[in-house]
């Protein structure tokens, strides 16, 4: 496969940089982008020629939500490869989430697991959910509150698995998880069998997969950026049974009313939310 690399600028004050450039990241996942790398006034990111949406990202750009933010970019073709593969081989330390779950990069070996917490290994290659996100440690958080013995689960953007590791460990009866990129659910897979995890399947495709898998779900989780949260909660909510709970993150604060409005259309009512930062997480229950 061959990739481009656009390398991103951005024209704001110091103190919108960053809040920028992690809001470019997250919403231009959807536009074909993999992966990123870091510089000084912007960062630059990776697509496969034959996947990117080009016209898609220049709207992203013109619409761009962040007030008194202009961003150009400038493309190259480059060579396939691993773009992650050095972040890979340096892995992350531990992630110990309200000292009920610790999360640990499998590639530096196993960890001693603490009286009373639930561990999880997580060999990442290519693919979003290590525990070091904000996003990832609150979806984690949501899914610890909720009483998931017995209950099936849907992980909807699944990356590394490690929400359905999370629920699975947690007494989910049946996980079930997508992902639209062949490297995420190879992982999810592969990550699946080192925790010992055998109830836990991975379906490649978008949301339209969700049509074909049968029965209803107790919990939905999906971490995904806001406007395919907009546009797929349609999907998860035919999925869930009566009652049923969804927990969605991938957003910041400001875009809690929006999505709370989506979800009342639905018949969703917010019971819970977490905040890290500026990013945010909700749990929400069918009436």
């Amino acid at each position: 496969m061959k990739y481009f690399s656009f390398r991103f600028l951005f024209d704001c004050s110091a103190e919108k940089l960053q809040p920028a450039k992690d809001l470019l990241a997250d919403m231009s996942a959807e536009c074909g982008f993999e992966s990123f790398e870091d510089s000084e006034n912007g960062f630059v990111g990776f697509a496969q020629q034959l996947l990117v949406d080009e016209e898609a990202l220049n709207q992203l750009l013109t619409d761009f939500p962040i007030a008194d933010v202009k961003i150009a970019y400038q493309k190259e073709a480059v060579e396939d490869q691993n773009w992650n593969q050095e972040w890979e081989r340096q892995g992350f330390e531990p992630i110990n989430i309200d000292d009920k779950i610790i999360v640990f990069d499998a590639k530096h070996g196993i960890i001693d697991q603490p009286a009373g917490c639930i561990v999880i290994g997580i060999d990442a290659v290519q693919a979003f959910g290590t525990g070091t996100h904000h996003t990832t440690q609150m979806m984690v958080r949501a899914l610890s509150a909720i009483d998931l013995n017995h209950q099936s689960v849907l992980d909807c953007g699944c990356g590394t698995g490690i929400l359905g590791l999370a629920a699975s460990k947690l007494g989910a009866e049946r996980v079930v998880g997508f992902d639209i990129d062949e490297w995420s659910v190879n992982n999810a897979r592969h990550n699946a069998q080192l925790n010992g995890v055998d109830n836990l399947s991975v379906l490649h495709g978008d949301a339209s997969v969700i049509s074909h898998i049968s029965g209803l779900f107790g919990v939905v989780v999906a971490n995904i950026n806001r406007n395919i949260l907009l546009a797929d909660m349609p999907c998860y909510v035919d999925a869930m049974g009566g009652k049923a709970h969804l927990v969605v993150s991938g957003f910041y604060q400001e875009d809690i009313p929006m999505l709370l409005e989506k979800a009342q259309t639905l018949g969703l009512r917010e019971i819970r939310r977490f905040n890290q930062e500026n990013w945010a997480c909700l749990i929400l229950q069918r009436q």
